[in-house]
């Protein structure tokens, strides 16, 4: 079979992705390599909840640690990338519940064993579905180290933190007002409280004085507490009501008196400078009632129906109740007003129902002291990188204004809380183990936070709290984080200060943010917006190397992408021509069984050229990666293959591929295989299927590209003489190119071509590549000469060290040959300006490198000498009008 038959004619990833992955898998090609002698290079997955299928935002987050772990393997790094999925307590059993409630069963009819026996089904089928998702990606990912959030190990590492911080005073049980989700039944963290905007009400309701004379006006949003009510408060400092502090008010409906106090809470300007007070059912309430010994009157159970202390309320849902309240008030004259207004309320992230805040017996972690540790260790020099760094900032200010961390969740989803309660007397055991009297203990029935047990991910999936545990000993801490700037404060933070608490090592040495996948017209993407992508269909049409070159080259570290199908057709078109060009250099490789660079003394200069900017791509790309600058890093990429490989050396190349001498065309074949083979191996951490396809029908030694060694710099392959050179003749070629273009005169039609080179080396350069100028301007007549007399008729073209002139008579027109001109002065005037303005600046000159500020100074030489020649051509052509 020829290896025309071989690789088909376009690129078709249907026949290039399928069954590769498996591969892989089969030869265990992304397991750590075992060798000691090896620098590890350690990546743990930011756990997916096991809640649905992944999104676009996944298939980012995933593909930048490929592409980081790919990399670091074929540089030779001993590397892990460990998998894993998270519980995700709240929102996984709210899919369940929501699952039964179609049923018609409630977890309650099930009871918890049986409802965690199903939980755990919808994770296995879940896991399954993120299983198959992350081999469509190319993931290569070490399954064997895989863990869950909920296994055993985990769960050993998660008692063995509580414990310690309970003995340590730095978990407790209080009774605290905190967010409190209704519809799931369970407290939330303050971060899991999303604000949005809702329509409201300022109700203004009479407080009658207890004596009669008279009442107060107070102004609620939500009259439904009012049952909870206990005092109204004002400031210290507000003489207007000095005279009735310590005064009594009827609680209206209730008829019962509460007092009227003073406290430093309450905002004198804000509405009438008096507030009521209702520590069961408002933060900022119940530290007032702390202040003041106030009695804490819950009035709602834990669905947000109204309980017994809501008197002839009580059964009804909150908002049912707020309208029967205001009625009466209406039906009693205590009413004064009913202002509309739109404020701000809180909605559980999860179920996006409205947030209650409720009193309520909860576990909080004390969060100052460890705060303060990881704020202490963000000066030390091993500081966690932030990148790009201003999300430290964001790390930072969270750290510095921390609210105790509600731990405790009132479900059975989770890591049940190591705490047992004796049935007779009441005494609290916190403990690893379960007391050894169990039938006489009770375990607590709330569950951890989901964030509890994923704050210790990095070091509790390599086997710690066993810290001999070869994994955690060889790659803890982990070298680098990937994740959304989104749960900076859920996940990032609490990562830090855990690992610095129970192994005082960070637990990884970069954090790199990205931002987030939004939608053409720059919405997030959202169930409700109906703009969600699935990955999944993106790869069955566009195939995943071309969703992962999109969503590498999607942006800048921190920003967010703009997902489009036109970028898509994009990422497919640029593959198509690194197919169609690696296709073209498979062909011409007959005899070529090795690949083996040709003497440096047989190379041309064309040759010379390739491999110095074969050599510049590898140092800038692996430079890029290293700064995790993906996107500029692909641009080098893009141009290196589309501009100097595809549009110029392989077109060359063809040239001495279809000549007569036998040593040149091997020579051209060899470079041809040596550049594709590099060029591919640079390419496969983000393109990992195409590469493996291409890279296996090419003469090379080993099993897969996944374990072939990455490009490094060579030495021998700087030539800066030769870019110069070649970037010579590419002007030369392509200013030939546009002035038919101009005119409209085709490739097809031979015109003659005078150089004029005003230096010796340019002449010498264009005169041993004549068989490149006849192939790519097609001169009926060729002259090189520093002689050459300018045509009085001929477009002409001021390129370095030359004057090009094309005698067009019969197609141009002396007037448009000298306006074209003058647009040329215009711009060349323009880069002399930027070049003189740039060197002009001391600070640029001074603080520059040497070679950039030569590099500078050669640029603007060369323009102020193609900007004196092309004012030179205008004064002549306007003499000759």
């Amino acid at each position: 079979m020829t290896k025309e038959v071989e690789l088909s004619t376009k690129y078709d990833p249907s026949q290039v992705e399928p069954g590769r992955y498996e591969e892989w898998l089969k030869k265990d090609l992304f397991k750590p390599n075992a060798n000691p002698e090896a620098k590890p290079y350690s990546i743990v997955i930011p756990p997916p909840n096991v809640t649905g299928k992944l999104h676009l935002g996944h298939a980012w987050d995933t593909t930048l640690q490929d592409i980081l772990i790919r990399q670091k393997r074929m540089q030779g790094f001993d590397t892990l990338w460990l998998p894993g999925m998270d519980h995700a307590g709240i929102a996984t059993q709210a899919k369940v519940e929501a699952k039964l409630a179609e049923q018609g069963v409630t977890r309650y009819d099930l009871g918890r064993e049986k409802f965690v026996e199903q939980v755990w089904d919808w994770k296995d089928e879940y896991a399954d579905v993120i299983h198959k998702q992350w081999a469509k990606m190319g993931l290569s990912l070490d399954y064997s180290r895989e863990r869950f959030t909920l296994d055993d190990g985990l769960s050993d590492a998660v008692k063995k933190v509580f414990v310690n911080l309970y003995n340590k005073g730095l978990i407790y049980r209080g009774e605290y007002i905190i967010n409190w989700d209704p519809k799931a039944r369970t407290a939330l963290s303050d971060i899991e409280v999303i604000h949005q905007d809702d329509e409201g009400a300022f109700y203004h309701v009479k407080y009658p004085f207890a004596d009669g004379s008279g009442f107060i006006e107070i102004a609620t949003t939500r009259p439904e507490t009012m049952m909870g009510d206990v005092a109204v408060a004002v400031h210290p400092d507000d003489d207007r009501y000095k005279d009735i502090v310590g005064k009594k008010v009827i609680l209206p409906l209730v008829n019962k008196e509460i007092p009227i106090i003073t406290d430093h809470y309450v905002d004198m300007g804000f509405g009438t400078g008096m507030v009521k007070i209702t520590p069961a059912h408002d933060p900022n309430d119940f530290e007032v009632g702390n202040r003041h010994d106030l009695p804490r009157i819950n009035t709602m159970n834990e669905d947000a129906t109204m309980n017994e202390n809501a008197g002839k309320y009580v059964g009804m849902d909150r908002f049912e109740a707020r309208k029967a309240i205001v009625k009466d008030l209406e039906a009693e004259d205590l009413m004064i007003k009913i202002d509309p207004i739109t404020h701000s309320v809180g909605h559980s992230e999860r179920t996006g129902v409205q947030v209650e805040a409720r009193l309520s017996t909860q576990w909080f972690v004390k969060m100052k002291p460890l705060a303060e540790e990881a704020l202490k260790f963000q000066q030390g020099e091993d500081k966690v990188g932030f990148v790009p760094e201003r999300f430290e900032n964001t790390f930072t200010q969270w750290m510095e204004n921390v609210h105790d961390w509600v731990i405790s969740r009132q479900l059975w989803w989770g890591h049940q809380i190591p705490a047992w309660y004796h049935k007779e007397t009441g005494e609290m055991y916190v403990g690893e183990v379960a007391p050894t009297d169990i039938e006489n203990w009770e375990q607590d029935n709330d569950v951890l936070d989901t964030w509890f047990s994923s704050a210790l991910w990095p070091f509790s999936t390599m086997g710690w709290p066993n810290t001999d545990a070869p994994d955690y000993k060889r790659y803890f801490p982990t070298n680098t984080l990937v994740t959304g700037y989104d749960i900076i404060f859920f996940w990032v933070s609490r990562m830090i200060f855990q690992s610095l608490e129970f192994t005082d090592e960070r637990p990884f040495e970069h954090v790199l943010i990205h931002g987030l996948i939004r939608d053409e017209s720059g919405r997030k993407m959202s169930k409700s917006l109906g703009n969600g992508i699935d990955p999944m269909d993106v790869i069955e049409k566009y195939g995943a190397d071309a969703l992962r070159w999109f969503l590498s080259n999607g942006s800048a570290p921190g920003q967010d992408v703009r997902f489009s199908y036109t970028k898509m057709d994009a990422s497919w078109n640029f593959i198509n021509k690194i197919w169609n060009a690696s296709r073209f250099v498979i062909m011409n490789l007959d005899g070529v069984d090795k690949i083996e660079l040709p003497a440096k003394s047989e190379w041309q200069l064309v040759d010379k050229w390739i491999l110095s900017r074969l050599n510049t791509t590898v140092s800038e790309v692996t430079r890029l990666f290293d700064t995790f600058e993906f996107g500029e890093a692909g641009r080098a990429l893009y141009n290196f293959i589309w501009n100097d490989f595809c549009d110029w050396y392989i077109e060359m190349s063809k040239e001495n591929l279809n000549g007569d001498n036998q040593a040149i065309k091997q020579n051209t074949q060899q470079i041809l295989a040596y550049v594709l083979d590099q060029t591919l191996k640079l390419l496969h951490p983000i393109m990992p299927f195409v590469t493996e396809e291409l890279w296996l029908t090419m003469p090379h030694e080993g099993e897969s590209i996944v374990v072939a060694d990455y490009p490094v710099v060579h030495s021998e392959f700087e030539d800066e003489q030769s870019v110069t050179d070649m970037n010579n003749l590419i002007e030369l070629i392509r200013a030939v190119r546009n002035n038919r273009a101009e005119v409209n005169a085709p490739m097809s039609s031979a015109v003659d071509l005078l150089i004029k080179t005003t230096d010796d080396k340019t002449k010498v350069i264009f005169e041993n590549n004549q068989e490149f100028i006849q192939r790519f301007c097609h001169p009926k007549e060729l002259q090189i000469s520093p002689d050459v007399i300018a045509p009085k008729l001929a477009m002409t073209s001021v390129i370095t060290g030359a004057e090009i002139y094309m005698p067009l008579a019969e197609l141009i027109d002396l007037n448009d040959e000298i306006a074209r001109l003058e647009k040329e002065v215009k711009k060349l005037d323009g880069e002399v300006m930027r070049g003189t303005k740039k060197l002009g600046n001391e600070k640029f000159v001074a603080s520059a490198p040497e070679a950039v500020v030569t590099k500078e100074k050669e640029k603007l030489a060369d323009y102020q000498i193609k900007l004196a020649a092309t004012r030179d051509r205008i004064s002549d052509l306007k003499a000759e009008a």
